[in-house]
């Protein structure tokens, strides 16, 4: 009997990312979501510049390549085109939360049905450890050497705060996959996401709340650690708004 296997939206190449870092496992959960769904042929996904940009490596569904920022545009282009698809972006906090925050926002506005997987490690990851929009206070990068001071660079975003006053937005949550119980939450928030999609729901987002311990500068137990005890506190994990749930308890 098998108990473990490889989701067949995965492809058999190596995953390039460093040690402790959570794209794996983030790849692996929205895989299993296509399977699960039966869209694998009909899937469209959209990487942008950044970790992300090699994600067309690993998933065995159609991969457009999009500038930095601007895969929700890509998204809804591709969309529109053919409704049929199920379209899913694949981005960073540096690219969406940075560059791309007009393309988000907008996005959601319009209530676009499209999937995005918001992976927010607090630091720029591809580039060298450059702070982020998220990177929290104090935090300590390449170009914030003292720690992040608000009162010159300003408060890290908070994306599914700011998207649950965007009344376009259908489904945001934000999850972690720090252990095995928030991997196992994470897996359900994406997968429905992926399902909001096909049954035609609109704007979905997750969260996904992660480690970079090269950037960091830890190793990947302490990068966990830092996650749980400094992030998780700033960005708390749950829903944040679930437009047909909200409007069924009514």
């Amino acid at each position: 009997m098998i108990v473990f296997d490889k989701p067949k939206s995965l492809t058999d190449a190596p995953l390039h990312y460093c040690p402790g870092c959570t794209h794996g496992i983030i790849h692996r959960l929205i895989a299993e979501a296509i399977d699960e769904l039966g869209i694998e042929g009909q899937t469209i996904g959209i990487a942008p510049v950044g970790c992300s940009v090699m994600a067309y490596n690993y998933f065995t569904v159609d991969m457009v390549q999009a500038a930095h920022g601007r895969a929700p545009a890509v998204a809804t282009g591709v969309k529109r085109a053919d409704p049929s698809k199920i379209v899913f972006t694949y981005q960073g906090d540096g690219d969406l939360a940075s560059i791309g925050t007009c393309e988000t926002i907008h996005a959601a506005a319009r209530g676009e049905n499209i999937t995005i997987i918001f992976v927010n490690n607090a630091i720029y990851g591809m580039t060298g450890g450059q702070m982020a929009p998220t990177s929290l206070p104090g935090q300590v990068t390449q170009t914030s050497p003292y720690g992040r001071d608000v009162a010159t660079q300003g408060y890290p975003l908070k994306i599914c705060e700011m998207l649950s006053q965007v009344d376009g937005a259908a489904y945001l949550e934000r999850v972690a996959v720090n252990n095995v119980k928030n991997v196992k939450n994470a897996k359900k928030a994406i997968l429905k996401a992926f399902k909001n999609q096909v049954e035609g729901k609109g704007f979905s987002l997750i969260e996904v709340v992660s480690t970079c311990p090269t950037n960091w500068g830890m190793t990947p137990e302490k990068a966990l650690e830092w996650l749980n005890d400094n992030m998780l506190p700033y960005y708390p994990l749950g829903v944040y708004k679930d437009k047909y749930a909200e409007e069924a308890a009514k």
